[in-house]
């Protein structure tokens, strides 16, 4: 085929995607229901909501417009796949219980199951980026049953507050009393959260590559992670699927551990750090294979290319933050073949920047791009499209099995 003619194709193939997931009736895209059978979200075969009006298909149609094909095709596609909702706390209580009901509205009308973030507790992200919250606990806690309302009895997984335990006041400089209020916090949340019949509650635990095994499981207990259905991992990171497994296999197992123990500690734990066989072993000599262990799902929306190694030196590289090179990675699912994996979910939206890195430098720009990056949250054109070209695996459409793709 021509060049002319290629790319008149791949035109013609976004149009027609942007055409099927933007424009047609929400009844148009198909997706199978969560396991009602014991109210748990997500059960096996769960879909999840997908926005029809997302960033990722308003680019495809920038695109477009561009006439660059080869980007509206792949933003079509990026924007074919569930993506968290965020509520981060801009609205009141009372605005938030209607935003939550619509977007739920919007869900059942997919017969999909919506997945949200909340991220609004006081002093999140430790005055970083994307710093900001409730100003006080109660508040906060007016704000949850805002959220918690607009939920009802509809089928939801609820990522509660990322870095909200790793990245909690005691790790960044704070009080003991700024860390006993935010434990409590994160209680109150669960609590009120838990009155939500078919609300799957998970709670923050970092990553692989950065709070110990048994730092994070006594975080997660202290927080009441055993009146939920569990935990999260890599929110807005970059760590692969497997040592996320891995990681979130021994955290999982040392909160049983720890709250099955008498007189155990956190450091008694075996790490992510050890080697895995002695891991596994130490595990085994202590967790019994029918122990009853809180569950997690690993946020895949930009791992695929893994975490980035700087070619250059700074005074803080910041690999955390915009790095180059990444990748989409594992698509959307509750099918992870993993018992103790519920889904992989994309919660981080791919194409929001991370914030306004400058790794250490002077200047306000971020060295690996010769520009400031734009705000956190701010949708980077630029960015969600080296996220789709280096997807891994490579992107095609969300459509159901066995479908032409």
């Amino acid at each position: 085929m021509s060049r002319p003619r290629r790319r008149i194709a791949a035109a013609s193939a976004a149009l027609a995607a942007v055409a099927a997931v933007c424009c047609l009736p929400a009844t148009a895209t198909a997706a199978t229901g969560h396991d009602r059978s014991t109210g748990r979200v997500p059960g096996p075969g769960a879909g999840f909501y997908v926005d029809l009006d997302s960033k990722a298909l308003h680019q495809a149609a920038d695109d477009l417009r561009a006439g660059d094909w080869g980007n509206a095709l792949a933003m079509a596609k990026m924007g074919s796949y569930p993506v968290a909702q965020w509520f981060n706390g801009t609205a009141t209580p009372q605005e938030s219980t209607a935003a939550m009901a619509k977007l739920q509205s919007r869900a059942a009308l997919q017969h999909q199951t919506p997945v949200v973030v909340a991220y609004n507790v006081p002093g999140r992200d430790c005055s970083q980026y994307s710093a900001g919250g409730a100003s006080n606990s109660a508040e906060y806690a007016a704000w949850i049953d805002g959220l918690a309302r607009g939920i009802g009895d509809r089928g939801t997984v609820v990522v509660l507050e990322p870095d909200g335990l790793a990245l909690s006041p005691a790790f960044c400089g704070g009080t003991a009393q700024q860390q006993a209020d935010r434990l409590a916090e994160i209680n109150g949340a669960v609590d009120r959260l838990a009155r939500q019949p078919h609300a799957a509650v998970y709670l923050d635990a970092g990553h692989s590559g950065w709070q110990s095994t048994g730092t994070m499981a006594k975080l997660l207990v202290d927080g009441g992670v055993e009146r939920t259905q569990g935990f999260f991992l890599n929110v807005s990171n970059y760590q692969r699927d497997a040592d996320l497994v891995r990681y979130g296999t021994q955290v999982a197992k040392c909160t049983w551990y720890l709250t099955h123990t008498p007189g155990a500690v956190a450091d008694d734990c075996a790490n992510q750090y050890w080697p895995q066989a002695d891991a596994d072993a130490w595990y085994t000599a202590r967790v019994p294979a029918d122990a009853k262990l809180p569950h997690f799902v690993v946020d895949s929306s930009r791992n695929g290319q893994g975490p980035w190694t700087p070619t250059a030196s700074y005074p803080d590289a910041q690999t955390w933050c915009n790095p180059p090179g990444r990748g989409l990675g594992t698509r959307p699912t509750a099918n992870t073949g993993t018992p103790l994996l519920d889904a992989f979910l994309w919660l981080k939206v791919p194409g929001e920047s991370d914030g306004s890195c400058t790794r250490g430098t002077t200047g306000g720009t971020d060295p690996e791009y010769g520009a400031a990056d734009p705000a956190a949250g701010v949708w980077w054109p630029a960015q969600a499209h080296t996220l789709a070209a280096n997807a891994s695996p490579a992107l095609s459409f969300n459509l159901p099995a066995g479908a032409d793709r």
